[in-house]
């Protein structure tokens, strides 16, 4: 019998998706399952996207640039302006979704067996993405005593080898909510210059930062412009995860060139999609300042209600829309399962997602979940009592 590669085998599972065919039973039982496991907003779509693609008057769908349509490219630019990262058109790639943009990056600066390293826990693809381009991830662990924090320069430092070519963060963090300080930023900026380093940022969440704070970008800090990479996403910016819209951003030319070939090799990003993207950008700041209040309130009632739960340890997110709870169990993974298999409250249960598989050290998060707050706050508030309920029944195995 044929066998698969070695790369197979060793691709990760999803931490959040692997539990699907045990809510489905669940839901073809009649249980419903309050999904906390995934972060796809509920949060309406602009209007003014969606119409853009019920309006169009296209005749063909053909083929749009690999690069991306410059239409959209150079209102991309203008939207980053208006954050005080000054790119041009030029030093944008448009993608199929923010994922693409992160492989097509580690594909352009790392080799076989090249490392990467990343401030654990983070987003779980990482991991899928560094061993598909056959990278590996070198791990540097943050603190939920410390809110997820960043590490210590030393940290770092110790883990730089000859093989080191890059620094993955998530700013703010996917799946602690982390936000950044300027300060952070700039001391993991001189890390990357003084050691020759790429430094990627993944800020898909962008405008969702909390409590009066700001996000600051690597693009915004100076000379960082051979080093920085920029990936980014509508999916969860206009609640468009379906867009699968994202892009890579830099102004290192020879990164943008080897990128280009990546992405010629799919020919191009999908045309529908590009024309709902660049519609969102003509979204008033009250969307968002409407969002924030919104996420800011849901984060509020869920931490509070979590905070009710003896034994629980949350981290406390300033951005995006998750945070970490640790949880009085061994194993949550088990738990999770339990959650789905087993556990109801009046017919209902809750879904989350096991927080091990947001890290690369082994044995690490084991006792966590990744939360993430997307549903309205009498949903969030049931889902958290029959959290709490589950915790009192379970038996640790």
């Amino acid at each position: 019998m044929p066998s698969i590669s070695k790369k197979g085998f060793s691709m990760p599972e999803s931490p959040i998706r692997k539990l699907v065919p045990y809510a489905e039973k669940a839901k073809k039982e009649g249980v419903k399952v309050i999904h906390l496991n995934i972060g796809q907003p509920d949060i309406k779509t602009p209007k003014i996207a969606l119409d853009a693609v019920k309006n169009n008057t296209i005749s063909v769908l053909s083929y749009s640039r690999t690069e991306g349509s410059e239409a959209y490219r150079e209102k991309l630019a203008r939207y980053y302006a208006n954050h005080d990262i000054e790119v041009t058109a030029q030093d944008i790639l448009v993608t199929t979704g923010g994922s693409e943009a992160l492989s097509f990056t580690m594909g352009s600066i790392a080799d076989s067996d090249d490392e990467i390293i990343i401030p654990e826990p983070f987003y779980a693809n990482y991991n899928g993405f560094a061993t598909a381009m056959g990278v590996t991830v070198v791990p540097v662990v943050s603190q939920i005593d410390n809110n997820f924090a960043l590490p210590p320069i030393e940290a770092f430092e110790k883990l730089i080898t000859p093989r080191t070519k890059a620094i993955l963060i998530c700013n703010p963090g996917n799946p602690t909510g982390y936000l950044y300080t300027r300060e952070e930023i700039k001391k993991i900026a001189a890390i990357a210059k003084k050691h020759d380093l790429f430094l990627i940022s993944d800020e898909v969440y962008r405008e969702f930062t909390y409590d009066g704070k700001e996000h600051y970008s690597i693009l915004q800090e100076p000379g960082m412009d051979e080093h920085a990479i920029i990936v980014d996403s509508v999916s969860k910016r206009y609640s468009m995860c379906g867009a699968r819209i994202g892009c890579m951003v830099s102004k290192n030319k020879d990164v943008m060139k080897t990128a280009l070939k990546f992405a010629q090799a799919r020919l191009s990003p999908p045309t529908y999609a590009q024309i709902a993207s660049e519609a969102a950008l003509e979204t008033p700041l009250s969307y968002f300042e409407d969002v924030k209040k919104e996420y800011v309130s849901r984060r509020n009632l869920l931490i509070g209600e979590l905070e009710k739960i003896e034994g629980i340890k949350i981290g406390h997110p300033q951005g995006a829309f998750y945070c970490i709870a640790e949880l009085p169990i061994k194993d949550t993974d088990v738990f999770a399962q339990w959650l789905l298999e087993e556990f109801r409250v009046d017919g209902e249960t809750v879904m989350v997602a096991p927080a091990a598989g947001f890290y690369a050290s082994e044995g690490l998060g084991k006792n966590q979940i990744r939360i993430a707050y997307v549903l309205d706050k009498d949903r969030l508030k049931r889902a958290v009592f029959i959290l709490k309920e589950a915790l009192k029944s379970y038996k640790d195995q």
